[in-house]
């Protein structure tokens, strides 16, 4: 409501009575002479002087008084910044000033000519040095979309102060902070899409989320990956231990198994190692651009807003609320405490030297650690075991090369022999049956007779080198023939040769007997 004059009467004074004072009308508390608020005092005797912009005394005009809370300043600033959206001014300023959420009506007239000033240079590209207070009165303009053409036009103004501005060094270092936020939240609120938003967003909070994505599910990441999210949260001296000094890769891996097998292996009251060590993700009441000046002109309706795996955003009849894994539940003595206990045992394994002394406190993840060294002596083991590679193409000139060297060895005699009657080579074969080799074994088809009984005897624990000698056969050819022959049956070879001898590999001595028949022995 707006109150009229007043005439104030102190005490009646009697009629021609010395030094009587006539009345004085007294303006009320709040204005100033021409209707211009009471803040502007000081600036309505400028606006006297002609060189005062008349648009920044009809800016002026436009303030009015209210609650004083902060949606209100926002909403007039808003209002007054609209109105001054085209300005431009050629009165430089560079005094000090200094004041949290400063907006138009904080400064007096040659500051407003000096930031508008400073702005118009802006816009054209040329970064100046200003308070820093009034370089936040540009951020909120460009939040509250005060010279942007689009959501999409502020981001791309505000990242370029963020390179014009703070990267050649003017501004302080909480600014870089306030803004990557802001750029973020303000993406948020306008549902710009998560893959632009996202190079908006501070890069500290997307690594913190994607180091937490990784240990989440570490069966999907390389090694590096997973020892890069471990020394996000346990530390950068992780990579300085003499266990990656002495070999990276090999160090890195270590640690990265640890994790691996923590999270195949912990259970703590149906908690797993992540969860232990991180919670759980939830809701939180979030306030976007709480420390800004900042106007919605239009309310949004109910949205969801994914940045990440860790990190959403989610409204509903008004309230904005946060998905994510906040810090306040982080365990970091329990997370640490498995590296620091791995450090140390990795250390002594390694014979690194420069020994850690035991944290009883994290004796519990010494159980764990000490698998993954086991299955890591195990594994390298394996791979100290020498492999034995077939080249089957080959087998049947091996094969007829044998035949050909064999034919070179007969005498005369054998030669005889090997041209008797089908009738007569079959009854000697009953007679080498006769020694237990069952003819329903001699069924199998992919061995003859020969080498079937060669099989047997191996598998019974006898001598083989009479029949080889005897009919003229290489013990190599011999262990060939036969691995190819089950190749398909046992994915493996089932004997070996050392030149002159001939072994069955006892991995595979039952998987033989099953093939050849329960009689086979």
């Amino acid at each position: 409501m707006e109150l009229s004059k007043c005439t104030i009467v102190l005490e009646e004074a009697p009629a021609g009575s010395v030094g009587a004072y006539s009345d004085t009308p007294l303006p009320f508390a709040g204005t100033a002479q021409g209707g211009f608020p009471q803040r502007y005092q000081t600036a309505q005797r400028e606006l006297s002087v002609p060189e005062i912009p008349e648009k920044i005394c009809e800016m002026i005009r436009i303030y009015e008084y209210g609650d004083g809370s902060l949606a209100h300043k926002a909403k007039i600033f808003y209002r007054q910044g609209k109105f001054m959206e085209d300005y431009e001014d050629h009165e430089p300023w560079q005094g000090a000033y200094r004041r949290y959420f400063t907006t138009y009506h904080d400064l007096n007239v040659r500051q407003l000519r000096g930031y508008f000033t400073w702005r118009t240079y802006v816009r054209k590209g040329e970064y100046r040095p200003i308070a820093a207070s009034l370089a936040y009165l540009y951020l909120y303009e460009l939040l509250c979309g005060i010279g942007t053409a689009s959501a999409e036009d502020t981001l791309c103004k505000m990242k370029a102060f963020e390179v014009g501005f703070l990267d050649s060094g003017i501004g302080d270092p909480g600014m870089r902070h306030n803004l990557r936020r802001w750029m973020l939240e303000y993406a948020v609120l306008h549902g710009i899409p998560s893959e632009m938003a996202i190079q908006y967003a501070d890069p500290a909070i997307l690594e913190k989320d994607g180091a937490l994505a990784v240990l989440k599910d570490p069966k999907q990441h390389t090694d590096e990956e997973i020892f890069t999210a471990i020394c996000t949260f346990a530390g950068k001296k992780l990579q300085e231990s003499p266990v990656v000094a002495k070999d990276e890769s090999k160090g890195r891996h270590l640690y990265a198994e640890v994790w691996r097998y923590l999270s195949e292996n912990y259970d703590e009251g149906g908690r797993t190692i992540f969860s232990a060590c991180f919670g759980e993700r939830k809701s939180y009441i979030w306030h976007p651009l709480s420390n800004a000046v900042y106007w919605e002109e239009y309310k949004s309706s109910d949205m969801d807003f994914v940045l990440d795996e860790c990190r959403s955003y989610h409204l509903r009849n008004g309230v904005w609320q946060e998905k994510r894994y906040d810090k306040l539940y982080f365990d970091s003595g329990r997370f640490c405490g498995v590296f620091h206990e791995a450090d140390r045992l990795f250390r002594r394994a390694l014979k690194t030297g420069r020994y850690l002394r035991e944290n009883p406190e994290d004796a519990w993840a010494s159980p764990y650690i000490h698998a993954v060294l086991e299955a890591e002596r195990q594994a390298e083991l394996e791979a100290a075991k020498p492999k034995i590679t077939i080249n089957f193409s080959g087998l049947e000139r091996i094969r007829q090369d044998a035949l050909v060297t064999r034919d070179s060895l007969l005498t005369d005699e054998e030669t005889a022999e090997e041209a008797e009657p089908a009738a007569l080579k079959e009854r000697q074969n009953d007679e080498n049956n006769v020694d237990g080799v069952l003819t329903s074994g001699a069924s199998f088809d992919r061995l003859d007779a020969l080498h079937l009984r060669l099989l047997t005897l191996l598998l019974r624990g006898q001598s083989i080198e009479e029949l080889i000698k005897t009919e003229h056969l290489m013990p190599s050819v011999v262990t060939d023939t036969i691995n190819g022959a089950l190749f398909d049956e046992i994915g493996d070879n089932l004997l070996e040769c050392d030149g002159d001898q001939i072994f069955v590999v006892e991995d595979y001595r039952e998987d033989i007997m099953e093939i050849l028949g329960d009689g086979i022995l």
